[in-house]
């Protein structure tokens, strides 16, 4: 009996058994390296976590957006000048218009909105003041 062609189909099927190997070989590594790198992306999450959190109590309380009007940022203003609660009619002075009834009004109108918004805080009927 000839084992010539018995071991040459021998030698195809280590040959694909060791292509298949290298190959699987080759894809460890590829997955080891994103492996490794997943794992350092992870690491570098963890302390920008980490350092956040640590700065949180240092960041300014966020303020919500206001309202599109040029008297909201001058009222803010008057506010952040006074050493005591401001009455609609003196934020209308503060920010230079007449003391007209409408005027006077407009000006609370908006301040009601800002403690609304949780930027004021409307201590007693019709004074108005910063929240802490």
């Amino acid at each position: 009996m000839n084992i010539e062609p018995l071991l040459d189909a021998l030698d195809l099927q280590e040959d694909a058994a060791r292509a298949l190997a290298d190959d699987l070989r080759a894809q460890i590594d590829d997955l080891q390296t994103r492996l490794r790198e997943a794992e350092t992306h992870l690491e570098h999450l963890a302390i920008t976590r980490k350092t956040i959190t640590g700065l949180a109590d240092r960041l300014p309380a966020h303020t919500p957006d206001l309202p599109e009007h040029p008297d909201y940022p001058r009222i803010l203003a008057a506010f952040n000048h006074a050493t005591g609660p401001l009455r609609a009619k003196d934020v209308c002075e503060a920010l230079g218009h007449e003391l007209l009834p409408k005027n006077v009004e407009g000006t609370r109108a908006k301040l009601k909105r800002l403690v609304k918004l949780g930027i004021l805080t409307e201590v007693d009927t019709g004074n108005f003041a910063r929240k802490p």
